[in-house]
């Protein structure tokens, strides 16, 4: 039985109880590994997929284990990784010592916002060793242009991210 909902094979939390548990794990173990293949670590792939296809975008760590079949360490390692990340946030439950994992309000916007200040660190950095190894070496040359690369993502990025609060705005 899954996260409470007294209903075998149901995977989805019981606050999710009239949702198909299958079709629910079937998506989080597709888009995670979608996220893995695309660099994330797998078990931050799954505890984040579960996350995202929670209602309340939170879980506790016996839920996330149970739901994902997982070991304590396992979700542990996961939600370390998340939160470094600052993909999902830590609370406790009111009069509770149990940590609850949530999801950040427009996580999506939070992620791309903070790779701008990534890409500024990344940028500087290239630019300091492309100075160290001489700009007009071919090993300088190309971390001016990746320097380049980024500060032009960077800008891109901004104009991106204004577009996306704009578009969110409620209609006047």
């Amino acid at each position: 039985m899954a996260s409470g909902t007294g209903e075998p094979g149901n995977t989805a939390g019981s606050k999710d109880a009239g949702r198909d548990g299958e079709a629910v794990a079937r998506f989080v173990e597709r888009f995670a590994a979608e996220m893995t293949e695309a660099g994330m670590q797998r078990m931050a792939a799954r505890v984040f997929a579960s996350l995202l296809a929670d209602d309340d975008g939170s879980m506790t760590s016996a839920e996330l284990g149970e739901q994902l079949r997982i070991s304590p360490a396992a979700v542990s390692g996961a939600v370390n990784y998340l939160t470094q990340v600052s993909m999902v946030g830590r609370e406790r439950d009111p009069g509770s010592r149990r940590d609850r994992y949530r999801l950040h309000d427009e996580i999506w916007y939070a992620t791309f916002a903070n790779r701008d200040q990534v890409l500024t660190r990344w940028e500087r950095t290239l630019r300091d060793g492309a100075r160290s190894l001489g700009e007009d070496t071919p090993a300088g040359a190309r971390l001016v242009e990746t320097a380049d690369f980024f500060a032009f993502m960077q800008a891109e990025l901004i104009g991106v991210l204004d577009r996306w609060r704009e578009s969110r705005k409620p209609s006047a």
